[in-house]
């Protein structure tokens, strides 16, 4: 098998078609990239897209993508649910096969500087390829948001790894790095109640004493009038789906309310899915190898 990166790319506008449509063509265009997936949220106003390839392909890929969202999203008009510091708001490197996080970790830092150099864009590193503990989580990279970083970005603690101690006039700020599988999840509940997802959401995250590997927030979804618990499990053999799944139902409860739905954005492993049917089904005895899809 050849070496293979995912890189999942979120950028800040999921509400122009025509926007997120020039974005995902600049992937389309770099040999030996395959685009597996473009999900957009008009709430968040947020579009996450993943592809795969051989590392320096999806460098490239991941550059040009950000270079055409510089160039048509503008920050100072951004509004969405979802935390943000720039157009191109981050952008992990994955290990597929044949490739070590350390390369991953080279990967981040030649793209970080290549966004600086070529992009006058402010670039932070974070997960593995963090050069600072504190930047480690990329919710402490956010803090503030593009709002905040603007003025925070000339401080010593939250100056850039790459690139210029000021933000972009348009772009903001970009977030570079190498992490294992993230899987994006969302919660959706029967109120309108913004607080009494932002209560699930604490009693969840392990920032707040909840479950290792969990980063949660509770959010509003305007078009929808609906409030939502949005989940980011970082790894999801440590803190199953459904073990979340279960106890955000159960909270909910204690609130009056009820879980109408849940959605995963983006790519989700099978494993994870199996592992879900397993808790719920009961199975015994049941291998993967049973999955017939695995033996085409």
């Amino acid at each position: 098998m050849s070496k293979l990166v995912e890189c999942v790319p979120n950028f800040s506008e999921g509400r122009r078609p025509e926007v997120i449509a020039a974005i995902v063509e600049e992937v389309k265009k770099v040999a030996g990239v395959s685009l597996l997936n473009v999900n957009s949220d008009a709430s968040h106003n947020r579009t996450v897209v993943t592809f795969v390839g051989e590392p320096q392909a999806a460098k490239l890929a991941a550059f040009k993508a950000c270079a055409k969202a510089a160039e048509l999203i503008d920050m100072e008009q951004h509004q969405g649910e979802h935390p943000r510091v720039g157009a191109t708001d981050v952008i992990p490197f994955i290990p597929v096969s044949e490739v070590t996080m350390e390369e991953c970790v080279e990967l981040a830092n030649e793209l970080g500087r290549e966004i600086a150099e070529k992009l006058d864009i402010p670039v932070y590193l974070y997960e593995a390829a963090a050069k600072l503990p504190a930047r480690v989580k990329l919710p402490d990279v956010r803090k503030g948001e593009y709002e905040g970083l603007k003025t925070a970005i000339t401080s010593p603690e939250r100056q850039p790894d790459y690139g210029p101690a000021r933000m972009h006039p348009t772009a903001g700020a970009t977030v570079v790095g190498a992490r294992q599988f993230l899987i994006a999840y969302n919660i959706n509940l029967s109120t309108s109640d913004v607080n009494i997802a932002k209560k699930i959401a604490g009693s969840i995250r392990e920032a707040k004493g909840g479950y290792k590997y969990c980063r949660a927030m509770g959010v509003m979804i305007e078009d929808r009038n609906m409030a939502q618990v949005t989940i980011n499990m970082v790894d999801y053999t440590g803190t199953p789906l459904h073990r979340v799944f279960e106890t955000v139902k159960s909270e909910a409860a204690r609130y009056g309310v009820s879980v109408i739905g849940s959605e995963v954005v983006g790519m989700i492993p099978l494993q994870a899915l199996i592992d879900t049917a397993d808790f719920y089904l009961r199975f015994e005895g049941f291998e993967r190898k049973q999955v017939l899809e695995e033996n085409i």
